[in-house]
């Protein structure tokens, strides 16, 4: 399949090891939902909006967020915008922006306050990602016509109702905030970010776009 994007070349080797073949049957179901929405979304011409969600929008829906926005670009599916947030704001963990540059990601720390503004970067042609803690409904995000995806078991019980959202589907993962001041720390944060970038990968490679001839 063509692409428009370039990525940076550590980010490329990233996704190259990317096997989206192994990924399992039971997971294929679960992505399944956002496959179809945004190939809905696609057929119509419509603009995706993609809210990312977790309870502290500190680790998996901002790793979420940016490999969705970065295999989108990857993949040439036009006018797609992913957002992230949280049931309550926290702060952008520092081991996921140094498990996003061990990934290939060039990232910039903007503002040094408790919540910090990461902007992240993964092809020069391209707008950065910026990441940073937020609700979920924050003025940042959209406040209507998004899919919401729920990444985490807690903010998919915990709000059964996300205001704006046309579409609900829950895609969670496991959090590797449990492995936090151990010794496998970076060895659990890397495995779940390659896990999500290669999910995230694998929805966007099933887009059939009229932008993309194959």
């Amino acid at each position: 399949m063509p692409i428009s994007t370039i990525l940076f070349p550590q980010l490329q080797d990233t996704t190259d090891s990317f096997n989206l073949a192994a990924i399992p049957s039971e997971r294929i179901i679960i992505l399944q939902p956002l496959i179809d929405y945004i190939q809905d979304k696609t057929n119509k011409g419509q603009i995706i909006r993609l809210n990312l969600i977790c309870t502290h929008n500190s680790r998996r829906s901002i790793l979420a967020q940016v490999w969705a926005q970065t295999a989108a670009a990857y993949y040439n599916i036009k006018n797609c915008n992913c957002y992230s947030g949280g049931t309550e704001t926290t702060a952008l963990y520092p081991m996921v922006a140094q498990t996003l540059e061990k990934a290939g990601f060039q990232i910039q720390k903007t503002d040094e306050i408790n919540n910090p503004v990461y902007t992240i970067y993964f092809t020069e042609n391209e707008p950065p990602i910026i990441g940073f803690s937020k609700r979920y409904d924050d003025q940042y995000n959209p406040n209507g016509g998004f899919a919401a995806i729920m990444t985490c078991s807690q903010a998919d019980g915990g709000c059964p109702f996300i205001a704006g959202a046309e579409k609900r589907i829950p895609i969670t993962f496991e959090d590797p905030k449990e492995f936090d001041n151990t010794p496998q720390q970076k060895e659990k944060y890397w495995e779940r970010s390659q896990q999500i970038g290669a999910e995230m990968f694998y929805v966007f490679s099933q887009i059939k776009s009229k932008y993309v001839s194959k």
